[in-house]
């Protein structure tokens, strides 16, 4: 009878172990919760995925995740389409700042890309899914169909160059705030400037300030 009750209660060790790192897994991997999930500033709201809040006082936020391919068994808000320069696993961090009618700061970080690669990244008009193009095209200050306008003054650009460990940052800075609902994540590019393949995309709940 005792080694029975014994067996018993191991075999709910075993399960309530797994359902434990089952959860972690989860969290990593999507970047839910604590110091990988969104935070919001400005007058208290909440932010919402894909797509944040406005205060009256401005809006603060920073979210990161680990990417993921699309159709991953744990989804993240980080898709990858090309795992040789963007791998599995590899970090995301980005970061809003906006003032009451004022300036926008965004900022860029990540980790565990190609070493010595320069990569695009700009701001999207729509979240990411499984098909590269779902992101839309760069979000616009002033929206134009004029490739002249297709530059670092009217859309936020975040180019950089990963260091000998994969890991990156960047920071543009403008003179205006994102309009409510219309910039919703960063894609990764191949190559800085204007043009490049699209080779991952993170899911961001950018805000605006009133």
């Amino acid at each position: 009878m005792a080694s029975g009750t014994a067996a018993v209660r191991t075999g709910r060790t075993v399960r309530t172990g797994l359902v434990a790192i089952a959860l972690a897994s989860a969290a990593l991997a999507t970047g839910a919760g604590g110091a990988h999930g969104a935070t919001g500033g400005g007058d208290g709201g909440t932010v919402e995925p894909g797509g944040g809040t406005g205060g009256k006082h401005g809006y603060s936020m920073r979210t990161d995740a680990r990417f993921a391919p699309p159709g991953a068994f744990v989804p993240s808000a980080a898709v990858t389409y090309d795992t040789r320069l963007v791998p599995a696993g590899s970090w995301i961090e980005v970061g809003q700042r906006s003032a009451e009618r004022g300036a926008t700061t965004v900022k860029l970080r990540v980790t565990g890309l190609k070493a010595g690669h320069e990569y695009g990244a700009h701001v999207h008009r729509k979240p990411c899914g499984a098909d590269p193009a779902a992101a839309g095209g760069h979000y616009q200050h002033r929206p134009s169909t004029d490739p002249a306008d297709v530059n670092a003054g009217n859309e936020v650009w975040l180019d950089f160059t990963a260091d000998s460990r994969g890991a990156g940052a960047a920071s543009a800075r403008h003179n205006w705030n994102f309009r409510f609902g219309e910039a919703a994540s960063v894609v990764l590019h191949s190559a800085p400037g204007s043009s490049g393949a699209r080779l991952a995309c993170f899911s961001v709940p950018f805000g605006w300030a009133a």
